[in-house]
């Protein structure tokens, strides 16, 4: 062994000053000799990029990380009043697609889907009135557009659609903390070429803003999150002009046409007609959603037809279920676990509370029975409130079907999952004040 030499390579002088080099650039080649390190910009951490930099007397050339300036922080866009900041939003949509889409001598058609709360999916007083000012601005600024209804018709014929949320956030951009601000998001899905072609956001004040729900949701008598109108969500806030259309969004375009159909016609008093295009709907592939039944229990119920009401809120317990969070609109006495006194309000309990105890109990898994308060008073009396509403419930399910004995788990999540925030305990926060039911393992 004592004959056996390790190789080397000699260092000469050249490559001593080549090595001093690199290791002052920070590119220090581990193998004998001193080997050049090649990094491709590719491979380089974020924030650099790749210099070649001549070696004086050397044929090699050192790749130095050159740290690129930090970017300069974007700051927040600007809280404007409320139309002035739809103005902002829709010009910049508008002004965008005209340049993006190739406009034929004819008009294109346009239908706007309705606005929805991007966290709570309702659609309000103020929602709606941001329809109808896009539709007066597109009619008087924008001839490229032919503005129409959002119904079965004008979807049939493949046009341009205008989704956007409308979400109460802080100035940090998030949603569920203190309201700030609203968020507009518009956007512009092209259903012929399947692409989204334009977007528009801009932040409005608080002042002005009605959040009572348009009366087909204040009827209706629960809540889940909705696959269908999470799509409609994604397709407005999660997307960039040039990305697809959700594809779950496309699936279900034409019940959502006919569901906003039928809900204008609720609005307006004309139930039994709202009842006729609310089955159109559900015979639709995408047709067996929350909305429709709930449309259906509510329209009913107006015409005093008890029967057809509780298969509808039969389907409503089933949806929900499924989805595993659904939230039902039991009101309770401000402070108090003891349901409503108005009979026109607390009427149907009794009934919902045997569609679900009958639904829970064909079941082979438990029930979870969540409360929930508005954010009004200290937090720890809404936490315990919303547990002791809670096992009110579970011991009328319980009541109602002997079998769920065991099965039933009580708990309260006080204000910490509203779905509204504005605390003022009537018609426009009612959801936040749900009692939630959610299938969980034995």
């Amino acid at each position: 062994m004592k004959n056996l030499k390790r190789a080397t390579r000699p260092i000469t002088p050249m490559r001593a000053t080549l090595c001093a080099m690199l290791s002052i650039a920070t590119v220090a080649a581990m193998t004998a000799g001193c080997e050049t390190l090649d990094t491709p910009p590719s491979a380089l951490p974020q924030g650099t990029r790749a210099v070649s930099t001549p070696v004086t007397g050397a044929t090699a050339t050192a790749t130095v990380m050159a740290t690129a300036p930090a970017p300069a922080p974007v700051a927040p866009p600007p809280v404007l009043p409320l139309d002035d900041a739809l103005l902002a939003a829709a010009n910049n949509l508008f002004a965008s697609a005209a340049k993006t889409l190739s406009m034929p001598p004819t008009q294109r058609l346009l239908v706007i889907d309705p606005l929805v709360d991007g966290v709570s999916h309702t659609q309000t007083v103020t929602t709606q009135s941001l329809e109808t000012k896009i539709q007066g601005l597109v009619r008087s600024k924008y001839p490229g557009f032919n503005a129409q209804p959002f119904s079965r018709a004008s979807v049939g014929q493949a046009p341009i659609v205008l989704v956007g949320t409308f979400t109460a956030i802080d100035l940090k951009n998030q949603t569920g903390g203190a309201r700030d601000a609203f968020r507009i998001c518009l956007a512009l899905a092209d259903l012929k070429s399947g692409l989204i072609v334009a977007k528009g956001v801009a932040r409005a004040n608080i002042d002005g803003v009605n959040l009572t729900p348009l009366p087909h949701l204040q009827d209706a008598p629960a809540w889940t999150k909705d696959p269908s109108v999470d799509a409609y969500v994604q397709t407005c806030q999660g997307t960039k002009p040039g990305d697809r259309i959700d594809p779950a969004y496309l699936d279900g375009i034409l019940a959502a046409s006919l569901i906003a159909e039928a809900s204008d016609l609720f609005d307006s008093g004309r139930y039994q007609d709202s009842i006729e295009v609310y089955r159109s709907a559900l015979s639709t592939p995408k047709g067996d959603q929350l909305r429709v039944h709930n449309g259906l229990y509510s329209a009913n119920w107006k015409l005093g037809r008890r029967a057809d009401a509780e298969r509808a809120f039969g389907d409503v317990v089933r949806v929900g279920l499924a989805t595993n969070r659904l939230g039902v609109k039991f009101l309770f006495r401000p402070g108090s676990t003891d349901f409503v006194s108005d009979a026109r309000l607390s009427a149907p309990y009794s009934m919902w509370m045997s569609q679900i105890a009958r639904s829970a109990s064909s079941r082979a898994a438990c029930l979870q029975v969540v409360g929930h308060t508005s954010p009004t008073g200290p937090e720890p009396l809404n936490e315990r409130l919303s547990v002791l509403r809670a096992e009110n419930v579970k011991n009328r399910l319980e009541r109602e079907a002997p079998q769920l004995k065991g099965r039933v788990i009580a708990s309260g999540a006080g204000s910490r999952e509203k779905l509204i925030g504005t605390g003022t305990d009537d018609v426009r926060d009612a959801l936040d004040r749900r009692v939630e039911f959610k299938v969980v393992p034995c």
